[in-house]
């Protein structure tokens, strides 16, 4: 691309490579289409952290409490409300790993409570678990970690396929307003050469009609041709305008940028068959991943809907 700045405009010449380039790079379908994938890839990215173990701190690093209680004197036979106070500090510490196979979570955890008691007599008291080590789960629940294990590695390449795919539609759209700046280039370019051979035609015409070489029909024939030619250089003129608006605000450039193109040498012939034409869209094309993707969330809506309509029982080993 060559870029210079003449008569306050920014002027630039593009191919039809980097018109693509630059669609796929600063377009704002290009941006949109971006955060689209980034979005999707930041849900895989959730779904495989939660495969991994977590690690939680739970800390309760101060707490007071002040209360009254009621208690039944015997010997005087009547209630008596006594104050209490209680200062209580504790802390644990969790690792659980879910287990998709079964649905469950394995969990490894260590506590330790710390409390100091005020009143007639003041004592301090601990608690502590050392290591605790279990596993839960729902014997006949619902297993929604086995349907994200089936689905969510389906999303994510669905998405992947929707970037590629979005990034030749894309392609297309630029390629679509290449060629209909260039077409309008074209035609601004004919209507100015049929502006001067009118115009010329004209004035010559204009010459003869002095000498009685034509009449004056033939002059205003001529001259009407002329005016019809300046229309027509206007009507393009507006058209190029137009096309050129078009193209650079696709490219996210300045709307006053002037584009000239670079036309591309005639393509290559391609032959592709029907069946290698149905292989390539089943591979590449998302709508089938898309489909496939709905019949796996309509069965684990069945799944999910009859198995909480069922008994159900967990276990805390």
């Amino acid at each position: 691309m060559l870029a210079c700045v003449f008569g306050g405009k920014a002027q630039l010449t593009l191919t039809l490579d980097r018109t693509i380039t630059l669609a796929a790079d600063s377009s704002l379908d290009a941006f949109r289409y971006k955060n689209m994938y980034l979005a999707g890839y930041w849900e895989y990215r959730t779904y495989k952290a939660g495969r991994l173990p977590s690690l939680t701190l739970n800390l309760t690093p101060a707490q007071y409490q002040r209360y009254f209680t009621q208690r039944y004197d015997s010997e005087a036979d009547i209630d008596v409300y006594r104050k209490q106070q209680r200062f209580y500090a504790g802390g644990q510490l969790e690792i659980e790993q879910n287990f998709d196979l079964l649905g469950g979570t394995f969990y490894l955890d260590t506590d330790l409570d710390y409390m100091r008691y005020f009143g007639d007599e003041t004592y301090n008291q601990f608690s502590s678990v050392p290591i605790r080590l279990g596993y839960q789960q729902d014997l006949l629940g619902y297993n929604a970690f086995k349907w994200e294990r089936k689905i969510e590695p389906l999303k994510y390449e669905k998405v992947k396929k929707e970037l590629l795919y979005n990034v030749e539609q894309m392609s297309e759209q630029a390629t679509t307003y290449f060629f209909a700046l260039a077409m309008a280039q074209v035609e601004y370019d004919l209507a100015k050469d049929n502006v001067s051979t009118t115009d010329t035609l004209y004035r010559t015409g204009q010459e003869r009609h002095k000498i009685a070489s034509i009449s004056q029909a033939d002059l205003l024939t001529l001259k009407l041709d002329a005016v019809n030619a300046r229309n027509t250089l206007k009507n393009a003129e507006i058209a190029l305008k137009r096309a050129m608006f078009s193209l650079a605000s696709y490219l996210n450039f300045d709307k006053n940028t002037e584009i000239r193109l670079r036309l591309p040498s005639r393509p290559r012939n391609m032959e592709i068959t029907v069946d290698k034409a149905l292989e390539l869209a089943r591979e590449n094309n998302p709508t089938f991943l898309d489909l496939k993707q709905q019949v796996l969330e309509a069965q684990q809506q069945v799944d999910k809907t009859k198995k909480e309509a069922m008994f159900n029982a967990k276990i805390n080993a």
